[in-house]
């Protein structure tokens, strides 16, 4: 199927259809009603997941096995409704542009967390301030690369001011991981807090609380009653989150029943299976997940911090790695389509989407040159063939990553440069290793929090990389801040353009491939459209048995 992003204009929210490769199973549960009655069903939905929880403490997190819970039991003052791409207010009652440089946002009245303390400015503040604190890497402060500071004059008054002015993109900001609001009570100001101490202290403000947690195994949900966001009551009280090691298990508990819904991930040939069932419909959409392989600048081959260190030699390796790889076949031969080939780190169809890759390396093209990768090693004098080392994951980004880079191994190897020793980490562990420089090469998947190009770029290649890598440049970076805020379309157009070309050159990532959307249903479970409204937001509020 051919993958398609609508184009969206740049205050767009966040997609309603936007998972990469993610989808989403619903089935009879064993004490579904059968009466078709439209009264609000009160049994519990068990939904199904591969993907893993790294912390519950939203500064300390920026995946989607976290942010499946996250988007649960915290809110932010603006969100996407169901069914909608517009940021609009949550937490808040609205929010207003006061100044060139500041944002004033008006708290609803009487907002309380579950564990009965109010939510006030305070506590807004104290979010804020404390994920900048932290900055923990595998957290989501990198968004906020243009606050430059929190007030709260009155209990329901916030004012947000900006580092630059004309940023139309800061309420889309304020929609994402970086802006869950967390209790002051619970949360210290200056270090993550332990999953355990956070069941613990309830400090819910979403429309479902923890009501139990064994950790990556199974999470139990309640619809919390002090929820005053804009999903409303949820139609289902009780939820549990069932986490599997193995997509094959997770495909035989839904091919038995024994749960209703699935959220990530199975492989593409258990979802062609599946689709063949008489009493199961696949639907598919556009997606804006990508995939793409990191190069650690300091520990891959000649990496500033290896003993033969040559950053020439270094640029011609990641180079000649770009020359190799042919993205249509790992369309084609593992994914059968449902992902497209990728040539920038900004999906086809956003404003501002550059294929910088393809013209650039290979044939071209497109397709693979080994020639081209051959020259480039030889005039920057690299002894072939060169080791290595590449990591990736399976566990998170579903067990066809196996096939994917088994095959990337067979396409780096054949042409005679290049050989690869491919390991596989579980996600909990990943994200550790990989801010550690432990993996020269390795995988990395992303889902926008906002359908904007600049969300493809500023956590790659800005200050504060979420990446981490050891990638930095001062030109590439002063692009990214200024198409941030500029105003003008076509001026932006052009600057979004100019940093893919110039990171590209350089190779920090190598992008492979963008993904669709398949969501697969039984007729028992309703709302499940309506349900997805963007790649970390998987709602469970309007979910509900027939």
């Amino acid at each position: 199927m051919a993958q398609h992003i609508t184009p969206r204009p740049r205050r767009s929210g966040r997609g309603v259809l936007s998972l990469s490769a993610a989808f989403l199973v619903a089935l009879t549960g064993c004490t579904s009603t059968k009466d078709g009655s439209d009264a609000a069903p009160t049994e519990a939905l068990t939904i199904g997941t591969t993907d893993q929880v790294t912390s519950l403490d939203p500064a300390g997190a920026w995946d989607a096995g976290s942010g499946t819970i996250e988007s649960e039991v915290y809110s932010t003052l603006l969100s996407v409704k169901n069914g909608s791409t517009e940021a609009s207010p949550d937490l808040a009652t609205g929010i207003k542009l006061t100044g060139p440089k500041e944002y004033t946002v008006t708290l609803k009245k009487g907002l309380k967390f579950a564990n009965g303390h109010q939510l006030t400015s305070s506590d807004v503040k104290f979010s804020f301030d404390r994920t900048l604190k932290i900055a923990d890497e595998n957290g989501p402060s990198s968004l906020l690369y243009n606050l430059a500071s929190v007030a709260a004059p009155t209990p329901t008054t916030v004012v947000f001011t900006l580092k630059s002015a004309n940023d139309t993109l800061f309420p889309q900001v304020l929609s994402t991981a970086a802006g869950y609001v967390v209790d002051e009570q619970v949360y210290p100001a200056d270090k993550i807090l332990d999953d355990e101490s956070i069941v613990a202290g309830k400090p819910w403000s979403g429309p479902y609380g923890v009501t139990s947690y064994d950790k990556n195994s199974l999470v139990s949900f309640s619809a919390n009653s002090a929820y005053q966001g804009q999903q409303g009551t949820p139609k289902t009280k009780n939820v549990q989150l069932k986490y599997y090691t193995t997509a094959s298990n997770l495909k035989l508990d839904v091919q038995q029943g024994t749960i209703d819904a699935v959220y990530r991930t199975l492989a593409t040939a258990d979802l062609d299976d599946l689709a063949k069932k008489k009493d199961v419909k696949v639907h598919t959409g556009s997606g804006n997940g990508i995939r793409y392989i990191v190069f650690d600048f300091q520990t891959q081959p000649y990496g500033t911090k290896t003993k033969n260190a040559d950053k020439v030699k270094a640029l011609a390796v990641r180079q000649a790695v770009a020359d190799s790889v042919d993205r249509a076949q790992l369309a084609q031969q593992v994914y059968k389509n449902s992902y497209q080939p990728l040539y920038s780190s900004v999906p086809d169809g956003l404003t501002g989407a550059a294929p910088s890759f393809k013209s650039l390396y290979g044939d071209k093209k497109g397709g693979p040159d080994k020639a081209a990768a051959a020259a480039r090693l030889k005039a920057a004098k690299v002894s072939t063939p060169v080791t290595l080392n590449l990591q990736y994951n399976s566990d998170h980004y579903g067990s066809s990553s196996a096939d994917e880079y088994a095959l990337i191994k067979t396409q780096l190897e054949a042409t005679g440069l290049f050989k690869v020793n491919l390991q596989s980490t579980e996600w909990t562990q990943y994200g550790k290793d990989r801010i550690k420089h432990l993996y020269p090469l390795y995988q990395l998947g992303w889902y926008a929090d906002y359908l904007d190009a600049d969300n493809y770029l500023s956590p790659f290649y800005s200050a504060n990389s979420w990446v981490a890598n050891g990638y930095s440049d001062s030109a590439v970076r002063e692009l990214i801040k200024k198409e941030e805020t500029e105003t003008d379309a076509a001026k932006r157009t052009e600057l979004l353009k100019q940093a893919q070309d110039k990171a590209a050159a350089q190779v920090p990532l190598l992008p492979l491939l963008q993904g669709s959307t398949a969501i697969v249903t039984r007729t028992d479970v309703s709302g499940v459209p309506d349900a997805l409204t963007s790649a970390y937001t998987f709602r469970w509020a309007g979910l509900s048995k027939k």
